[in-house]
């Protein structure tokens, strides 16, 4: 008798402890009915769940707790129940203008955000909830005031996503800019109601992990990048995902004023992805290397490795007119993956391109296996591609819209020192004049064991651009 009343006054004391770590939003006034703007009551209970020492701010099942801006603070998990939706309000004045800014030039109309914080440690988002951005363009758009953000991070550290499901922005779905310690499991993100539909933005963050999680996209479904040259990017896995979008499966670069290193891809797909699977870009003054891409399948996508190193001006924080020196990109690994672009046409390759006097620096492509629609003629095989100076790329830099089709079927590579295929196996549907590789002033190279048909490709094959 005595040890039952003692297990119920230990399960009351428990019970009753966990009960004081959840903050309901109801109880803080949230009307819930997916049309009272209940953004101070979600506030109120984040606030309190803070003043507390931390816990769960808890949106229930079965509701839909419509908001503008919060901002979640450390210590606080923001829990959306199973069947609860979390829902961005439709009007920009609900949008707080404090959320820093969007690091990217000329776009200062995705400034704004539902969800931030900023100086914070120790947060998480999870449940098998929704968050939705309710992002439309009859919302949302440049004319209109702006398109917020679904999420964005400042300076946090030790943050949890799990389980979520991220929809409809209005702009991307999360910007992380400067953070570290970062494990994002188990979500899945829906980007198709707006432009410029980014999944997870990763700014100078590091100590990072991606995985099992589906990307849906309008733009780059996960992008690596560091806008502050004392803000690297460094120590990010991504595995275990599955890419379909409008633009690329993984963008790294662009905003690459800090350096960017350390960088794994591993056991993922890459489906029905209108322009890149892996784009690697270059341009602003950064280090980056040692990144390794393997184990990856990707069906329809024209252009598995799209990789380049210019100079352009990509951040805000660059005064207009002024270029960042070039550094180096180096150490690139890429193994183990298949391509299936039997649905394409013929802009389908791989594409390496250095700069004049920059070249990219140890770059490995081996094993894998490339099945293309083929149908170059010989007039494609004489094209010459330009350099990617700035007198070609006018204050923007290199797409593939301004590359088109290329002079080889398989493979174009360029100011490249230490460049190494081994096992590349390509099958072309169709009859292609293009040789399957050219390249140019490329240096220290290895050719082992190239196919095409089922033919050996000798290394005297291998065009040698002018």
């Amino acid at each position: 008798m005595k040890q039952a009343i003692c297990l119920l006054v230990l399960w009351l004391f428990w019970g009753n402890a966990t009960l004081a770590q959840n903050f309901n939003v109801l109880d803080y006034g949230a009307v819930a009915d997916g049309i009272s703007l209940d953004t101070q009551a979600v506030q109120n209970a984040i606030d309190a769940c803070h003043a507390n020492g931390g816990g769960k701010v808890f949106i229930p099942s079965g509701k839909t707790v419509r908001i503008g801006t919060i901002y979640l603070k450390s210590f606080v998990t923001l829990h959306v129940a199973n069947g609860a939706v979390l829902l961005g309000s439709p009007d920009i004045k609900d949008y707080a203008t404090d959320t820093h800014k969007n690091m990217y030039k000329n776009e200062p109309h995705m400034d704004r955000c539902l969800i931030f914080a900023e100086d914070a440690q120790n947060i998480a988002i999870e449940g098998y909830g929704t968050i939705d951005g309710n992002g439309y363009t009859s919302n949302f758009t440049k004319k209109k005031g702006g398109r917020p953000m679904l999420i964005r991070f400042v300076n946090v550290t030790d943050i949890r996503v799990n389980n979520i499901t991220l929809q409809n922005p209005a702009a991307w779905t999360s910007a992380w800019l400067y953070c570290s310690n970062i494990a994002v499991n188990g979500i899945k993100i829906h980007s198709r109601a707006n432009g410029n539909g980014d999944g997870l933005d990763f700014d100078g963050c590091t100590n990072v992990s991606v995985t099992n999680s589906f990307f849906d996209n309008s733009d780059d479904s996960i992008c690596i990048q560091a806008s502050l040259p004392e803000k690297p990017a460094k120590n990010i896995a991504v595995s275990n995902c599955h890419f379909t979008t409008k633009w690329g499966g993984i963008r790294i670069g662009l905003l690459s004023r800090g350096a960017i290193s350390s960088v794994t891809v591993s056991n993922c797909t890459f489906r029905d992805i209108q322009d890149s699977g892996l784009k690697i870009q270059q341009c602003e003054g950064g280090e980056m290397k040692n990144m390794v891409f393997s184990n990856l399948v990707m069906e329809n996508v024209p252009r598995p490795v799209f990789m380049t190193f210019t100079q352009q001006r990509a951040s805000v924080d660059t005064p207009e007119g002024t270029l960042e020196p070039l550094s180096r990109m180096h150490n690139f690994s890429f193994n183990n993956i298949i391509v299936d672009n039997t649905e394409g046409d013929k802009n389908a390759a791989f594409f390496i391109t250095g700069y004049p006097g920059h070249a990219i620096e140890h770059v490995s492509l081996s094993n894998i296996q490339f099945t293309v629609a083929g149908g170059g003629t010989k007039t494609d095989a004489q094209k010459q591609i330009p350099e990617y100076t700035q007198k070609v790329l006018k204050g923007w830099w290199p797409e593939f819209g301004l590359v088109g089709t290329l002079p080889a079927s398989g493979i174009y590579a360029r100011h490249i020192k230490g460049f190494s295929i081994d096992n590349f196996k390509m099958i072309s549907l169709k009859q292609d004049a293009r040789p399957m590789v050219q390249v140019k002033n490329v240096h220290e190279a290895t050719y082992e064991n190239l196919q095409y048909n089922g033919a050996v490709i000798a290394k005297k094959q291998i065009k040698q651009e002018r």
